[in-house]
């Protein structure tokens, strides 16, 4: 393992811009700089961001808070995103503003999934036995 590489073999400099694009985009989605009327009325969190190699490209991973149409958030977010990419390379300083692509977070839901099947009866059932067991 190279020193500039963290174990999971990513580069610490790829992970520290993605992570000052991820604070960016909240301080901007936060103070509401952006004029649209669903990005205003909605709370949106950042939950990750992912850079290429290059730094030219970005991938934004959000998740629209409480019982909201996240499909209109990331519509909108698409929408914004000249003005987004723009604000993202006045807040960081690298040689290029890279391309933003916003994705829906599916992490919450499938850590849900999870957290459903292991209170299932089935499975409480088993670990019951297994400690019986022992």
């Amino acid at each position: 393992m190279r020193h500039n590489q963290t174990a999971e073999g990513k580069s610490v400099r790829l992970l520290r811009v993605a992570e000052q694009i991820r604070h960016a985009l909240a301080e901007v989605l936060m103070r509401g700089e952006v004029h649209d009327d669903v990005l205003q009325s909605h709370s949106i969190s950042v939950t990750e961001a992912r850079v290429s190699p290059d730094l030219r490209h970005a991938t934004i991973f959000v998740k629209a808070l409480g019982d909201t149409d996240e499909a209109a958030v990331l519509a909108a977010l698409k929408k914004n995103v000249r003005y987004l990419r723009g604000e993202v390379a006045r807040r960081i300083s690298t040689k290029y503003a890279p391309d933003l692509k916003f994705l829906r977070d599916e992490s919450f839901d499938e850590a849900g999934r999870i957290d459903a099947l292991l209170r299932s009866p089935k499975v409480a059932r088993d670990l019951r036995d297994e400690d019986s067991d022992d």
